[in-house]
């Protein structure tokens, strides 16, 4: 009977990295100054940042390179809500 689950398990151990390295989406807030310019954006970060911290790091020098400031990360988002939020994000969307 032990047989029985050890393909299922070695399957499934094989796809944990695959996984690990899915994407991920995070809305975030953003501001440059001199004049003032906000902007709302969706930018896709890796499966082992899809936490808000993570993205943060991650995202935040992205933005810098472009003059942006990182202000907060709002929420992380899945695949399937893509959709919901890419009217909001306009031109930012998946721009960074």
């Amino acid at each position: 009977m032990k047989q029985h689950l050890l393909l299922p398990f070695v399957f499934a151990m094989a796809a944990l990295p695959g996984l690990a390295n899915a994407a991920c989406y995070a809305s975030y807030k953003a501001k440059q100054d001199d004049p003032l310019k906000l902007h709302f954006g969706v930018a896709e970060v890796s499966g082992a940042q899809c936490t808000k911290d993570a993205a943060a790091a991650s995202l935040g020098p992205r933005l810098a390179k472009e003059g942006w400031q990182l202000l907060q990360i709002v929420a992380m988002i899945p695949e399937e809500k893509l959709d919901e939020v890419k009217a909001d994000a306009g031109a930012y969307f998946l721009r960074y």
